[in-house]
């Protein structure tokens, strides 16, 4: 950029859509990233440790935007990322019903 000419077209407020969660800490109905998707967990089960390996955890959830089910296999002592879900609830303090008039011949 010459002549203090700046871009500021990239800048963000530094939130993040997703932060990482260890795999065991995840809990029934809690929400998980399943398959880049953000899904609400359904069914989770952990298997135990293998004679070479980590347990594992598995992982059944339903995508929040679209119901479709996705499932996942990760290491319990893994990081999987979860993502920001915030739930606003309204209340309607006015309502106005319109009424449409029909004209009987």
């Amino acid at each position: 950029m010459e002549g203090g000419e700046e871009d500021y077209t990239a800048a963000n407020a530094g939130a993040s859509a997703t932060y990482p969660v260890q795999c065991s800490s995840l809990r029934k109905n809690g929400f998980v990233m399943l398959k880049a998707r953000p899904c609400k967990i359904m069914e989770m089960s952990t298997s135990k440790t293998g004679k070479h390996g980590h347990a594992k955890v598995h992982l059944v959830g339903l995508d929040i935007f679209t119901n479709k089910k996705y499932e996942d296999l990760c290491p319990s002592t893994h990081n999987i990322d979860v993502p920001n879900v915030n739930r606003c609830d309204f209340q309607v303090s006015m309502f106005a019903e319109l009424s449409i008039l029909k004209c009987v011949n």
